[in-house]
């Protein structure tokens, strides 16, 4: 059986870019967890996840959530280090 750590390995995308897809798309942290697997294996695919990091930026910011939007940032900087979507 496979654990939680064990689907978020595979997937090749921190806890962290799992919460903003999951937060970005209004599903539950599995659902988002596999949304993303599915979308990091296509290059379209991780431009769509970066788009929907940005989004949740944006959104943090006009909600003036200053915490958010920082650790928004440093997902955002991870996510383009480890994915081919420049």
């Amino acid at each position: 059986m496979l654990t939680w750590t064990d689907c978020v390995e595979l997937s090749e995308l921190t806890e962290e870019e799992i919460d903003a897809i999951a937060q970005h798309e209004h599903v539950p942290e599995m659902i988002a967890l596999e949304m993303g697997n599915y979308l990091v294996h296509t290059h379209t695919g991780e431009k769509r996840v970066k788009a929907m990091i940005r989004d949740d930026i944006r959104l943090a910011l006009e909600e003036g959530k200053a915490d958010r939007v920082a650790m928004l940032k440093l997902v955002l900087k991870h996510y383009l280090e480890h994915h081919a979507c420049k």
